[in-house]
């Protein structure tokens, strides 16, 4: 079996102008975003992008407005063509692929779900669904029937002969979602897919990309601006400003421990105890200590606080299935609890 991570991404460069090639060596010397526009008139989109994607993880993207996440995304199956760089897909650099290679990789290999749906508005429900497998020439009784499956899946049972038109915007996506897995690709590409839908409708999206997650371990790309969703969905977050990474890798760790004052600000605002996890705070076992209850690794710190009953001396042991691997107090917890605040190289505690 491959150590090679499913998408490996290695110096990518973006820039867009009719000069593109010849600035990138402004860029590597140091140039900045706002300077390349002023003195030579073109955009840098990416600078110098290295991620590994694992096989059967959600990576999340993100970043504000102009960060370059979509940009990103769009180079993995070549809708945007890089300035500079590599792209690695399955050991294969998918930026030196031939027209119909590039072609049987967007078709088998990757699917994409947009933001604003694209379904086709003539089209019913279960001939959007298929549509990918209508593409690669299968005949309409297997492509149906896969279709209906993954409708089925998502919650859309009986909606097959309804026009996207006739349904809500969190029934379109549902649809969007069960093309993409009518595909049966390996990878899911995410661009702010659930950014249009109402909050309550986009949480149920959230879980229901979980859920199936749990259960196909796909691949999975997804682009957000919004932190929340970043840090519940992702495995591996990689958060882009300027077209550069500032910070990638595991969400908690990076709520823990911000890398830039420009993080530290982005996390600022968060509900840690929400998002915070018990395997992010727990400490080595001590197998002779006594302790008040045990609590999964994946319990959040908010569910801890409703059971500690607002005691300060309340201890757990951290469980992982039957098997103890830690234990945390309310001492842990509350330290947890603690942002991080930018000045300077100091830190300011403040709950």
């Amino acid at each position: 079996m491959s150590d090679l991570p499913k998408v490996r991404i290695s110096g990518l460069f973006k820039i867009f102008g009719s000069n593109d090639k010849e600035m990138v060596k402004h860029v590597q010397g140091g140039m900045g975003k706002a300077e390349l526009l002023d003195k030579h008139r073109h955009v840098l989109g990416l600078r110098d992008i290295n991620v590994d994607m694992q096989a059967g993880e959600i990576t999340v993207v993100m970043g504000l407005s102009g960060s370059g996440k979509s940009t990103l995304i769009r180079h993995l199956n070549r809708l945007i063509e890089p300035t500079a760089g590599q792209v690695m897909i399955d050991g294969e650099d998918a930026l030196k692929l031939s027209e119909t290679s590039l072609r049987k990789l967007r078709q088998e290999k990757m699917t994409m779900v947009f933001q604003k749906f694209a379904l086709l508005p003539h089209r019913t429900v279960l001939q959007n669904a298929a549509l990918p497998l209508e593409v690669q020439g299968v005949p309409a009784d297997e492509r149906n029937k896969e279709a209906q499956k993954w409708l089925a899946r998502v919650g859309l049972d009986g909606f097959e002969s309804h026009y996207p038109s006739q349904l809500s915007g969190g029934m379109q996506q549902r649809v969007g979602i069960a093309r993409a897995l009518t595909a049966n690709t390996d990878i899911m590409l995410m661009d702010e897919a659930f950014s249009a839908l109402d909050p309550l409708i986009r949480t149920d999206m959230q879980n229901l990309l979980l859920e199936l997650q749990t259960e196909l371990h796909k691949t999975i790309i997804f682009i957000t601006h919004d932190l929340d969703e970043a840090l519940k969905l992702a495995d591996h977050l990689v958060i882009l400003k300027d077209g550069a990474v500032v910070q990638q890798g595991e969400p908690q760790g990076i709520l823990l421990k911000p890398s830039d004052p420009y993080i530290e600000d982005f996390v600022s605002d968060i509900n840690r105890a929400r998002v915070l996890r018990a395997k992010s705070v727990m400490k080595p076992l001590d197998k002779e200590r006594k302790h008040n209850a045990d609590i999964q690794i994946s319990a959040n710190l908010e569910s801890l606080i409703a059971m500690s009953g607002g005691s300060t001396e309340y201890s757990f042991r951290v469980m992982d299935g039957d098997k103890a691997v830690g234990q945390m107090d309310m001492q842990d917890l509350v330290e947890a609890l603690v942002p991080r605040v930018s000045g300077g190289g100091n830190e300011t505690a403040a709950l």
